[in-house]
């Protein structure tokens, strides 16, 4: 799959199973914003879940939450407050990185595009860093919800 451009058979997945994983995991509506080309590594949240993909693309796709949208997230899946982003936290947003990986590769396969993916990385505090390792551009989709907002980027090499 050589392509100059990203193409949206593959973003469209991801964004779908983001919608997805939340409704039905934790009861949070995420509406999408207007994607935009992301040029710096600074991540758009508090904590990031990234997952590396191979097979018939290679890249990497990763979600940053703000701490009030990851705190309500967790609450509502544990049902119980959450007052900090703590290694449960940290937990939590790997397993929704890998169910919504997941969710986009099931998808995926309906247009016979087979991917594999890693173990999650999860990176915590203020202005950290997202690497993806590829030569393609990143493309970042903002998501709000009610208790604040996450952000989705997706990066394939060329």
């Amino acid at each position: 799959m050589k392509k100059k451009t990203m193409d949206a058979r593959i973003i469209n997945p991801f964004l779908e199973a983001a919608i997805n994983v939340l409704k039905t995991m934790a009861m949070v509506d995420p509406k999408p914003g207007k994607a935009f080309l992301k040029k710096d590594q600074v991540a758009h949240g508090d904590v990031t879940g990234i997952i590396g993909i191979t097979g018939d693309a290679q890249g990497s796709m990763s979600i940053s939450f703000t701490e009030p949208c990851i705190k309500a997230i967790v609450q509502n899946l544990f049902g119980m407050p959450v007052d900090e982003i703590n290694d449960e936290v940290k937990d939590a947003v790997g397993e929704i990185t890998n169910m919504i990986c997941g969710d986009a590769r099931r998808r995926l396969e309906a247009d016979n595009i087979n991917l594999q993916a890693g173990t999650p990385t999860i990176v915590a505090g203020t202005n950290h860093s997202i690497t993806h390792v590829n030569n393609g551009p990143r493309i970042a989709i903002p998501f709000d919800t009610d208790a604040g907002r996450f952000v989705i980027e997706v990066a394939f090499n060329n």
